[in-house]
């Protein structure tokens, strides 16, 4: 019996079961418990005949968004904003058409209101983006900074643009000095550069999604999702390094972070409120959600299941993974899966992944 198999084997069986049921044909996954790394491995295959490992460089989609979150935390602990400056102080263009009071806080909490800009990645160039993302209205009957509805782009768009104009980086070059190399993620990209694509391109999963009983392949593979980035979306690398930032989280930020950033960042600031986009209550910190059992532990989406304690943060991605912390149990876990098979069938996958990890660490 593998180490993995003999501390997790709850965990074990809910992943073959997924691949038995075609929700995915691999699941990478890491947990660490009081700093002791307990799980660092992967089951299944990455791609048709190649086996997914602990090293795979595995597609995050919205999980890696608290690093953009961070990132700006690292400018704020610089000095070099506010996270009440409008946005139209490092981007005038931005300030037009009702969008004119929002702030670096409302772009991370997600009150801002322009949630339906099609960005038109990876087509059009960042530039592009930006400008398209700028000239939309705000959304109508939207109350800035109490209206709430999660942005799955476009501000994330903006958040980069802003690290850019500040640092005068490009923003894939800027989220690996400020926070990818610093925390040993050399194997994560948000946007690598061609000649890294080239040279790991055969080590990236495949990622398949399920529709109406078919599951087919989809191009996040291919160069443009993998070279051109996307704050929100496209972070990728071998989990484990994901896992990594949250240990980091987790040790008062040490050794990159400052206790009272963490605490800012992973404490509620949008409490109680119905999210438009998400369709249920959640709560959201500044780039991470929650913990939101308190709403419906059954129905809350991308939660961290019910056994995770109150102060539990985290982020997920669509119809794929997870990565969060609890605190109170000194609890890492992040997981991938490289198959999407619609929101039902992934909140159920992921519920009973985070809960039998749980049970066997035996901390229900």
């Amino acid at each position: 019996m593998s180490s993995f198999e003999d501390r997790l084997p709850f965990t074990h069986q809910r992943i073959l079961e997924g691949i038995k049921n075609e929700l995915h044909t691999g699941v990478q996954i890491y947990v660490s418990l009081q700093g002791e790394i307990i799980a660092d491995t992967g089951i299944g295959e990455a791609r048709p005949g190649v086996p997914m490992t602990e090293a795979t460089m595995n597609l995050w989609l919205s999980a890696g968004k608290p690093l953009t979150a961070m990132a700006i935390a690292r400018l704020w602990e610089q000095g070099q904003l506010s996270l009440d400056d409008r946005v139209a102080q490092f981007i005038p263009e931005f300030g037009t058409h009702g969008k004119e009071p929002i702030t670096l806080l409302h772009l991370l909490n997600h009150t801002a209101g322009f949630r339906p800009v099609d960005t038109g990645w990876p087509e059009l160039s960042w530039e592009a983006t930006i400008q398209r993302i700028c000239d939309a209205p705000l959304e109508e009957n939207w109350q800035i900074g109490k209206t709430a509805g999660y942005h799955v782009t476009s501000s994330w768009f903006i958040l980069g643009e802003i690290l850019q104009r500040i640092t005068g980086q490009q923003y894939p070059q800027l989220m690996r000095e400020l926070i990818l190399e610093p925390l040993g993620m050399t194997e994560s990209w948000i946007g690598m550069p061609s000649d890294v694509y080239e040279k790991v391109k055969d080590n990236i999963a495949y990622v398949y999604q399920r529709e109406k009983g078919e599951t087919h392949l989809t191009d996040w593979h291919e160069a443009p999702r993998c070279v051109k980035p996307s704050p929100g979306g496209n972070a990728r690398g071998p989990i484990r390094e994901l896992g990594w930032f949250y240990e980091c989280l987790l040790n008062e930020g040490m050794p990159l972070f400052e206790p009272q950033t963490v605490e800012t960042m992973t404490s509620g600031h949008r409490i109680g409120e119905f999210d438009l986009t998400l369709q249920h209550i959640v709560d959201y910190g500044l780039g991470f959600i929650i913990n939101s059992n308190r709403y419906g532990e059954e129905t809350v989406p991308y939660g961290f299941g019910k056994y995770a304690s109150e102060k539990t943060f985290g982020h997920g991605g669509s119809q794929s993974s997870i990565a969060f912390a609890d605190p109170e149990r000194e609890l890492v876990v992040a997981v991938v899966a490289n198959g999407r098979p619609g929101e039902p069938k992934h909140q159920r996958r992921a519920k009973e992944i985070n809960e039998a990890i749980y049970a066997d660490l035996n901390l229900i």
